[in-house]
């Protein structure tokens, strides 16, 4: 298999559909304890992390907004992590179908092209369009994912390794 920046498209896919996977599993558990889907959103790993609501947000939001930018087209607006159940499963769908219809032809000869990005509290950093989505966006990525994961296995979801997977191998 060839990797290329390309690559990630498919990979990110798979990390949304594992997404959702959790989510549904989720809100499966959250039903059968009594919890409303609403308070299974704000649960947190710990305390002084962010709630199950963002680890979604920031899934969908890097899933869709960094291979954007590395393919040099209009950037989706960000999703809140405001949303139900049912705006979560939209925004992930929205963020599926938006991968969809990238093309590799977008991605060719940009692996070197500067993206300038403001992180977090106003550290402005220029990297290398390959560097930002192979190192910045896919750590965060499955950090947010693992930290949704972790979040949902510490209240009794019943999920393990495979469910990491959902959309095969």
């Amino acid at each position: 298999m060839t990797v290329n920046l390309f690559t990630f498209v498919d990979l990110y896919a798979r990390v949304l559909a594992t997404c959702e996977h959790l989510l549904v599993k989720g809100v499966e558990h959250a039903q059968g304890i009594h919890v409303s889907e609403q308070d299974m959103l704000n649960w947190r790993l710990i305390d002084d992390m962010q709630p199950l609501k963002f680890q979604l947000m920031v899934v969908c939001n890097y899933a869709q907004q960094w291979p954007a930018r590395v393919a040099g087209i209009s950037v989706p607006p960000d999703i809140s992590d405001q949303l139900d159940v049912s705006g979560f499963r939209m925004a992930i769908s929205t963020s599926r179908s938006f991968l969809s219809g990238l093309r590799v032809e977008q991605f060719n000869g940009r692996d070197n092209i500067p993206i300038t990005f403001t992180v977090g509290t106003g550290m402005e950093l220029t990297l290398p369009a390959a560097q930002w989505l192979t190192v910045f966006a896919t750590t965060n990525l499955y950090f947010h994912l693992s930290t949704a994961y972790g979040v949902l296995r510490t209240r009794g979801v019943q999920i393990g390794k495979r469910d990491l997977f959902a959309s095969g191998l």
